[in-house]
């Protein structure tokens, strides 16, 4: 199915690696034109036809800085895929999450999506674009082990919801993604939560990422790049006419309908 997204612009936060990475190489295969954002871009974005951009997105005036290079290299955008996130497990429970962490939580996982969606949504509505955010399952299925990150994709997932009231009548769709376990370094790595949380009760990070994937009825971790085509998807004007979607892919995780 050809997307019509072919000679588009989308500006990718959180591009290099894991989703975004995935994100940036589908859009690229659709013949978009991708700024891709990320505090370091000297990996694989570097062997990719992007326009890179370092930029450190949990700074306050760092969206706006994006977005403004994003425009000066492009001349518009129109997509913007809100990524970039982090998630760190707090194996010692609530009372071990000091305000410091909860503020850092909330301005990465949520701050950092509102201050670009607001520094790009003038282009968009001139555009007509379309707005997709990886949210996490976390945001309706809150979870005592990341207990801040839930609570700040709930909030992500509202704010999406309202704006897409907002700015449709403008032209401007605005839908998430949340995504059950992935497999990435965020998962997966060195320092992700199967190491984190293994550490902290004696078990395996293998045993971890097993025991996560069997609360799934497919038994496994979704895959970055079927998350990546599905943000492609809810880029195209294919489905021009949704907007305020939540879009779950975490392998019928998710029991309640």
């Amino acid at each position: 199915m050809d997307l019509e997204l072919q000679g588009k612009t989308a500006l990718v936060t959180g591009a290099s690696r894991g989703i975004g990475l995935a994100t940036t190489r589908a859009l690229i295969d659709e013949g978009v034109k991708v700024v891709a954002a990320a505090r370091n871009v000297d990996g694989d974005l570097k062997s990719l036809p992007v326009e890179a951009v370092a930029v450190d997105l949990g700074m306050a005036d760092g969206p706006a800085r994006l977005v403004e290079e994003a425009l000066a290299r492009t001349g518009g955008i129109d997509i913007l895929v809100n990524n970039v996130g982090a998630v760190h497990p707090r194996p010692d429970g609530f009372v071990s999450v000091t305000d410091d962490d909860w503020l850092a939580t909330l301005n990465l996982d949520l701050m950092s999506a509102v201050r670009t969606t607001r520094a790009a949504l003038p282009t968009l509505i001139e555009r007509s674009g379309a707005i997709v955010t990886v949210c996490s399952v976390n945001a309706t299925l809150p979870d005592p082990l990341v207990i801040d990150y839930s609570a700040a994709k709930a909030a992500c997932l509202s704010f999406f919801k309202s704006l897409s009231k907002e700015v449709g009548p403008k032209g401007v769709r605005v839908n998430t993604v949340s995504p059950g376990p992935v497999a990435t370094d965020l998962w997966l790595g060195k320092g992700g939560v199967a190491e984190t949380v293994g550490g902290a009760v004696g078990a395996a990070p293998d045993n971890v990422a097993a025991n996560a994937a069997a609360a799934s009825v497919t038994g496994r971790f979704t895959r970055p790049g079927e998350v990546a085509a599905l943000v492609t998807f809810l880029a195209s004007a294919r489905v021009g006419n949704l907007t305020g979607s939540d879009i779950i892919i975490d392998g019928g995780m998710t029991q309640s309908i």
